[in-house]
């Protein structure tokens, strides 16, 4: 069995992951229902994503973390602003034109939004924690996962 990735491993293949629905949305142009379906996917990986960061990365980057605080409040800002986006999307009527407009939107914060949090945020967590504390956070994280999905819906 090949070594787990820490917790920034776990939150990178997730950006991937946004990365990649974002580029098949754009792309499918002619098909309104794989839109809605690629969309709801988004949706549901984005509120996950950015509730495990919030609970299990935040704050020790705020305690642990130079500069931490100002950090945590500059993804927390964006993780609102990304949360907005997606219940302005739900909110629409389908082929509502402005379905379009609001992707535009979501995606160009969503890109700004990853590539910061990897170039500040991780890359701060990196330097400060040491690799068996961003181990022993990216266990709790697969444990909670886990018990969420023994639970069910």
């Amino acid at each position: 069995m090949g070594r787990r990735p820490d917790i920034l491993g776990e939150f990178t293949a997730e950006h991937r992951a946004v990365e990649d629905l974002l580029t098949r949305i754009e792309a499918g142009q002619g098909d309104p229902a794989e839109r809605d379906r690629l969309i709801g996917r988004l949706t549901d990986l984005l509120f996950s994503h950015c509730a495990a960061e919030e609970e299990h990365l935040f704050p020790v980057v705020q305690h642990d973390v130079p500069d931490g605080g100002a950090i945590v409040f500059r993804c927390i800002h964006d993780h609102l602003a990304i949360g907005q986006y997606l219940a302005d999307l739900q909110a629409l009527p389908a082929g509502d034109p402005a379905l379009d407009t609001l992707l535009r939107g979501l995606a160009e914060l969503l890109r700004r939004h990853l590539a910061a949090e990897e170039e500040r945020l991780f890359a701060a967590a990196r330097k400060a924690l040491p690799a068996a504390a961003r181990n022993a956070l990216a266990e709790r994280l697969r444990a909670d996962r886990a018990e969420i999905a023994e639970a069910g819906p």
